[in-house]
């Protein structure tokens, strides 16, 4: 396992070093991952799996600090290991207070790492602060604040009205490293100096604090509160007790919501940044996350579609700096991260390099492309960009670090298809997964959305003035818009996307905007079957007339199958100009050059009812089987009795009725591990289920003459084959293509067929359609005999053609005791020479193994446990690449990278030097600063 792509599941935690440039991210199951440069990536897991509440880099240091739900502190350390930076957990520590005192009396609640980067200030629930040394977690006892240190020099009359509890925010002083802004939860706010051990000044708020912030100078710092508002509040060189320079309610004068953080940012034209999260108005708008800016009369709340985790400003770190000029906005969302340009009118979005939200719309497929011809690649790219004018084209702000990994040896494109009816293609040559091009289905459909809605348009005096930022969108405007097959010729720039309701759709590149109509073609499935009626959604309507389509994959032609029930498996041959689909009633063939359909085959049982209630009633008929199951043994044990109750005595009924008990039990208990390996029955549901369909040119009819074929695999386990007649080229565009089927070949173990493969007569993999006129592969050999490898759930089996006689086979789960789930050609080359490759089959189990077995000897070669075998999403999400790699997700929004070829490998090599540190404070930063530049 290589890398993880996409954005963390549940993330809990930010923190940033303006030292170093690189952001801290901490979830809910304990890990943590730094982010720099594109390609500058870090990540540790707590071994305690707990949540990460906060993170805290130390000042100028490679060091960061996390406290988790346990109340448990970790000292990270980023170090230098053969030449690249690695992320070590240094030392663990959980503060215990004295024998008999109450968990709150330690319970962490705000952390401070002092610039002396020697010390942390621990504030806790009880409203005492502890001090601790760096790195040993030592605590140093004389120096804690007490709460009753702090009251001494607060009025009593306060002190009798609200207690000194729980503190909320610890800030060390911009300018003074011996004072400290201590806020306490009930609104007391005082500043302590750390040589004198005293309050110097104190600042009584009358609201429920909830965060500080100090100015750059030092001569003010703001509060934010429960009730929505927002306080400045000055300080003064003498001991006169402050009084609040304004106190805003931003949204009022109705109740609103906390504003849990806030930054004040000076500007060299006068007017400050103004940023906070919250203190939206209760009742109209307390279901919104937003964070407000307000700059002079420009004021925007951005509106994020989950809730907002935290976020930071990055502004000049330089201490001689006389203004913060705040740059970006970086924001961490529940399921997306957002960067918003401050220096752009309008403050744009910034389209970022990596943490890609995955899953903005569920994820239902995913397809993967090795090796794309730069012309293909420029084109994506190009029509992508037109779709990114909205973005801002500001350099990535976070950007420490330097990415030393090698320049992917090649480009590659991951598509995921998604519940919303879109395609997304992502560049997956190295480490950064990143958005090339998003592709939407919905235009050819009628929707209940209109496309043209824009959701973001602002009538000029709406209040509060919401701004919706981010991709993440959860809802789907119809579940049948949803991808579940793709095909992509890299060669041709062809496309096929299938759906959830029967439509397949054939699209090609075009680089401008378009407007034309999109053909449409009906494939009716159960054309020969009597008494049939479908029971589950209706097809999509499709819009009448031209469809204007943007640059990029636009659609030429629409094949509905009839019944519109999930399109389960698609090949495109785009050297034919054909395309097969399959559903879970049969299959067909389309010639998309010609726009006619060629033929379909209906797989459908005559008891395969269930085929025909369609995803939506699948509960019902689980259960409805489930019950005819039971029914069935009661039945059989109320006719065994009948039958033996004349003349048996009652221990031969017992014993017979336990006997069938047992039996029955047996065989509806049998873990996947010690299944039986028999002949399934054709009464089976789901037998006619399509799960495979393949291309090829090879010997069917005889061994003299090759011809095209279409080959399908069901889930009954029989394997039917098609002869194909495509005219020649200069007659193509007349003559139709006629298909007639020569095989069909019937498993006797009837397991589902998930995959098929012809070898040439070297016994190598037949070549991609138009791999050999692109001069990437070799011509196959017609001259020897070629063999059929068909792979079930259960057993390789290889045929010779065209007689299709068993030669070779490998019964997986008799000797494993496990199923195959996915299987793949993989091109395995040597690390040491180019002169050497090896083509296997890559095979994932039900058990989460992965196993490379040899072609065509079908010998085991080596096992990998790689995903864990309750992870059931993860094991059908698995997309083998063309040279031995893999993707899975590990959540609904994070692909685990895998690679089982040493050649061929995508990982995160980077480094974070560590700048020269000196003694003066002041020089020490600039130092820093312009060395961590300059590095």
């Amino acid at each position: 396992q290589t890398v993880e792509h996409g954005f963390p599941h549940q993330p809990s935690a930010l923190g940033y070093s303006s030292f170093l440039r690189l952001m801290a991210i901490g979830t809910r199951s304990g890990a943590i991952k730094l982010y720099g440069a594109p390609g500058v990536e870090f990540m540790g897991l707590h071994e305690e799996n707990n949540t990460v509440m906060q993170i805290h880099f130390i000042p100028d240091q490679c060091q960061l600090v996390t406290l988790l739900d346990d109340n448990s502190l970790h000292l990270w350390s980023l170090k230098q290991h053969s030449g690249a930076s690695e992320l070590q957990e240094e030392h663990r520590f959980t503060l215990k207070g004295p024998p008999g005192s109450p968990p709150s009396a330690t319970q962490i609640t705000a952390v401070l790492p002092h610039s002396s980067r020697e010390l942390l200030y621990l504030g806790t629930e009880s409203g005492n602060i502890f001090v601790v040394e760096l790195p040993s977690f030592r605590v140093l006892e004389d120096r804690t604040i007490t709460s009753e240190a702090v009251l001494q020099r607060v009025p009593e009359d306060y002190c009798n009205r609200r207690l000194c509890e729980l503190v909320e925010a610890l800030r060390e002083h911009p300018k003074n490293p011996d004072q400290i802004l201590i806020g306490y939860s009930r609104g007391l706010i005082v500043l302590w100096d750390l040589q004198n051990n005293k309050v110097t000044h104190h600042f009584l708020g009358s609201q429920q604090l909830e965060n500080l912030y100090w100015q750059r100078d030092g001569s003010k710092f703001v509060s934010c509160h429960y009730d929505g508002s927002y306080t400045q509040w000055p300080v003064s060189s003498d001991n006169r007790q402050p009084e609040p320079l304004e106190n805003l309610v931003p949204y009022g004068p109705f109740p609103c919501k906390a504003i849990s953080k806030i930054y004040w940012q000076t500007t060299k034209n006068g007017l400050p940044y103004v940023i906070f999260q919250g203190g939206m108005p209760r009742a109209s708008y307390g279901d919104r996350h937003s964070i407000s800016v307000v700059h002079g009369s420009q004021q925007t709340a951005f509106d994020f579609t989950s809730r907002v985790i935290d976020f930071f400003i990055i502004f000049s770190s330089e201490p001689t700096a006389e203004f913060d000029d705040p740059s970006a906005m970086v924001v961490l969302a529940e399921e997306e991260l957002v960067v918003i340009d401050l220096k752009t009118a309008g403050w744009p979005a910034v389209h970022p390099p990596y943490l890609a939200s995955l899953h903005c719309s569920a994820i239902t497929c995913s397809h993967h492309v090795s090796n794309i011809p730069l012309k293909l690649w420029e084109r994506i790219i190009s029509a992508g960009s037109k779709q990114n004018i909205h973005y801002s084209n500001m350099p990535w702000p976070i950007d420490g670090g330097s990415n030393i990994a090698p320049d992917p040896p090649q480009r590659d494109l991951l598509l995921t298809g998604h519940e919303d009816g879109t395609v997304r293609f992502w560049d997956a040559s190295g480490v950064c997964l990143h958005l090339l091009y998003k592709l939407s289905t919905v235009r050819v459909f009628l929707t209940d959305a209109d496309p043209n809605d824009n959701m973001n348009t602002l009538g000029e005096d709406e209040w509060p003035p919401l701004r919706k930022v981010g991709t993440f969108d959860p809802y789907s405007d119809d579940p049948r818009l949803g991808i579940q097959k793709i095909y992509l010729c890299k060669y041709s720039g062809y496309l096929a996307v299938a759906g959830t309701a029967g439509q397949v759709l054939v699209m090609e590149l075009n680089d401008e905007d378009a407007e034309h109509v999109v053909d449409h073609a009906e494939a009716d499935l159960l054309q020969d079957q009597e008494g049939y009626r479908w029971k589950g959604h209706e097809k999509l309507k499709t819009r009448e007339g031209p469809v204007r389509f943007e640059a990029g994959f636009q659609p030429f032609v629409l094949v509905q199958c009839q019944p519109p029930a999930v399109v389960t498996s698609l090949a495109l041959h785009s050297e034919w100009k054909l395309v097969a689909f399959g559903t879970s009633h049969g299959f067909g063939l389309f010639d998309h050059q010609q726009k006619r359909l060629v033929f379909v085959k209906c797989t459908l049982h005559p008891s395969d009812q269930l085929a025909l209630e369609g995803p939506l009633s699948r509960v019902k008929s689980l259960k409805k089987s489930l019950r005819q199951s039971f029914r069935r043994i009661r039945r059989s044990r109320v006719s065994s009795r009948k039958r033996r109750g004349g003349s048996g005595n009652a221990s031969e009924v017992q014993e017979a009725n336990a006997k069938f008990d047992q039996d029955a039990l047996q065989e509806m208990e049998l873990a996947p591990v010690q299944r039986k390996i028999e002949a399934r029955s054709a009464e089976d549901s789901f037998t006619g289920f399509v799960r495979t369909l393949y291309f090829a040119d090879t010997f069917l009819r005889d061994s003299s003459r090759h011809c095209p074929s279409l080959w399908a695999g069901t889930n009954g386990g029989t394997v039917y084959a098609f002869c194909l007649r495509v005219p020649p080229a200069e007659r193509r565009v007349d003559e139709p293509v006629r298909a007639e089927q020569a095989k069909e070949i019937q498993l006797m173990h009837r397991a589902p067929v998930v995959g098929i493969l012809v070898l040439d007569g070297r016994s190598t993999p037949l070549p991609e359609p138009l791999e050999v006129a692109h001069d990437l592969s070799k011509s196959p050999d017609m001259q020897g005999s070629h063999q059929l490898l068909v792979v079930s759930e259960e057993q390789f089996k290889v045929f010779t053609l065209p007689k299709v006689s068993s030669k070779l086979k490998l019964k997986l789960t008799a000797l494993e005791g496990c199923r195959v789930r996915k299987v793949m050609v993989a091109n395995f080359g040597s690390c040491k020479t180019d002169d050497y490759s090896e083509n296997d089959l890559a095979v994932l189990t039900n058990l989460g193994d992965i196993q490379i077995i040899s072609l065509p000897f079908l010998k085991l070669q080596i096992r990998y446990p790689c995903i864990r075998k309750e992870d059931v999403s993860g094991i059908a999400s698995c997309v083998f690449t063309k040279y031995g790699q893999g993707f899975y997700l590990i959540s609904p929004s994070e692909f685990e990278r895998f690679s089982l070829s040493t050649k061929w490998l995508v990982e995160p090599r980077c480094v974070v030097d560590m700048p020269e540190v000196t003694s003066n404070n002041d020089e020490h930063k600039s130092g820093v600063e312009n060395a961590v530049r300059k590095s």
